[in-house]
């Protein structure tokens, strides 16, 4: 999907930010990119949208080299998110989220149908906030708009650089978990930035570790905790452990089906098929058992026992791996 093929990047007269570097980031995976300050992670995301050209080597897009695509195409095709989201204040929420859409002229119908489609994605009603201001939004709810408006033209690849740092560590938190779930529907090419190692555990696919322009490591959040490939590695992950996120987690095959046409969800506390695992846990601390709806439709039930069932047998399944 992305590959960087001996990449540097100099500034200043020949000072080396990026060197040789040499990366595959697969199609539908969640990359994050993490080092200490001046290691050149922001450098390397930028230069996949070329806000940042390379010096050096061969940067390919589905084989295609990033030169030689019309710099408008390659960034309409690639969703930015910032630190700062940056929303048009004269304009509404609905108008922001539509910009890149209106400059590929789609129709107004396609316009408003793909606006109300992923403002309902993240929780947030159209015909409540799509014609307010963003100063009427809190942080959480305009970075959530920030979000949305990268994909809204459905680029297949999105590129996140340390967009959550700015919120407080609840706002934080849960904009991680919306990530996560958001991720299972959309299943974009995702390459994050963070500079918070516990952020890079919950939410990567794989981590790469830079250090002064160079990756030391790149692995799965288990393979970079358990093995690590040097010190310095270990010393930057230090003693955080890895939460307990599966990739192929799939809600739908724990559920139990009703025996009768009985009402499942009265009373009873409700949970989209799509929600992370984390989710799941905190709402199974609560409660017993749980609906599961999909499309406004309840189509199982999930008992506490099962789940932590599913997650011990998970857990075994880890330590085999690590003790081998």
């Amino acid at each position: 999907m992305i590959q960087f093929q001996n990449v540097s990047k100099y500034f200043n007269q020949g000072t080396p930010i990026v060197k040789a570097l040499d990366l595959t980031i697969n199609k539908g995976e969640f990359f994050i990119l993490i080092g200490p300050s001046g290691s050149g992670k922001t450098t390397t995301l930028k230069m996949i949208n070329r806000l940042i050209d390379l010096s050096e080597g061969t940067l390919l897009i589905n084989g295609k080299k990033i030169s030689d695509y019309d710099i408008h195409e390659l960034r309409w095709n690639i969703g930015y998110v910032l630190q700062q989201i940056a929303l048009f204040p004269h304009m509404t929420i609905a108008e922001n989220i539509a910009i890149v859409p209106e400059m590929k002229k789609w129709d107004k119908e396609k316009i408003d149908e793909r606006v109300n489609e992923l403002m309902k994605l993240v929780g947030l009603e159209p015909n409540i906030y799509g014609q307010r201001k963003p100063r009427e939004l809190s942080g959480g709810q305009q970075q959530r708009i920030g979000v949305i408006r990268a994909l809204a033209a459905d680029p297949e690849i999105i590129i996140m650089d340390e967009p959550f740092s700015a919120l407080d560590p609840i706002s934080r938190e849960k904009l991680q978990d919306d990530i996560l779930t958001l991720q299972k529907t959309i299943k974009k090419t995702i390459v994050f930035v963070t500079h918070d190692m516990q952020e890079a555990l919950k939410l990567g696919d794989r981590i790469a570790i830079m250090k002064d322009g160079e990756i030391v490591q790149v692995g799965t959040p288990d393979e970079l905790v358990y093995h690590p490939a040097n010190d310095f590695v270990s010393s930057f992950i230090g003693k955080t452990e890895p939460m307990l996120r599966i990739a192929d987690f799939d809600l739908e095959l724990l559920l139990s089906q009703p025996e009768s046409l009985t009402p499942i969800g009265v009373g009873m506390e409700t949970l989209s098929v799509n929600s992370s695992l984390e989710r799941t846990l905190q709402v199974l601390f609560e409660h017993e058992q749980i609906s599961i709806e999909r499309d406004g439709e309840i189509i199982g039930v999930l008992h506490r026992q099962t789940m932590l069932q599913y997650v011990l047998n998970e857990l075994r399944m880890r330590v085999g791996n690590v003790n081998e």
